[in-house]
């Protein structure tokens, strides 16, 4: 219980500090800026990372923990107890956010500014470089590496950085369904629903292509380490 509360906690700070940001700075007329909500974004999730990666591995991301399961470095059982813990964490955060501000219309959430597909594509490879990174700094499904929070904070920050104006870099099912439940912009929720899992699956093979050995049982003749 204490690994699931974890994911609760760490999950609620993302989304309450990652989309406050936005929320502040839409009503106080841009203060904050696009610069300051991506690096709040990367800076919450190296928090997170280092506060939690020893209780629950501070996966706080439905994705990661799918490719987790996926690279077999997860055992399954522990997989749907894990997303539900991060998606009732992201709902709570969204909620709050609406009581303190009850006019604001998104509360954060990922909507496309161009089209669908172009949100879709970029979900996905935004997700595959992230889920990449987590893959090569962590050990089993634990981001225990000194800097291995830095890293993974840093790439947050810069897809959010520059991609985060048409797609919303959400990476994180999570993250995306909180905030579109409780303001009620679900139209485009399939998009940042489907798109980050097929990313991070699609990272699982990319580690396994460059890494020797230990980096997953996706593909033959790869071993892996199950916590």
């Amino acid at each position: 219980m204490k690994k699931y509360f974890a994911e609760f906690l760490g999950t609620f700070a993302l989304v309450f500090a990652g989309c406050g940001a936005i929320v502040v700075d839409g009503t106080t007329g841009g203060t904050i800026s696009h610069s300051g909500i991506a690096l709040t974004f990367g800076l919450i999730v190296m928090a997170m990372i280092y506060s939690l990666g020893d209780v629950s591995g501070a996966h706080i991301n439905p994705a990661a923990t799918v490719g987790f399961w996926w690279a077999g470095r997860f055992e399954w059982r522990q997989v749907v107890p894990y997303v539900a813990a991060q998606c009732l964490g992201a709902i709570t955060a969204a909620g709050i956010l609406r009581i303190l501000f009850p006019v604001h219309q998104t509360l954060g959430a990922t909507l496309p500014s161009g089209t669908w597909w172009q949100s879709f594509v970029l979900e996905i490879l935004l997700t595959w470089l992230l889920m990449f990174v987590v893959l090569n700094v962590s050990t089993g499904s634990k981001e225990k590496g000194i800097m291995a929070g830095a890293a993974i904070g840093s790439v947050v920050a810069l897809e959010a950085m520059f991609a985060g104006p048409i797609c919303g870099a959400s990476m994180n099912p999570a993250r995306s369904l909180g905030p579109a439940l409780v303001s009620g912009q679900i139209q485009f929720l399939w998009v940042y629903m489907a798109a980050p899992l097929l990313g991070s699956i699609l990272a699982v093979f990319s580690c396994c292509a460059v890494q020797e050995k230990g980096c997953c049982s996706a593909l033959p003749g790869q071993n892996c380490t199950r916590d």
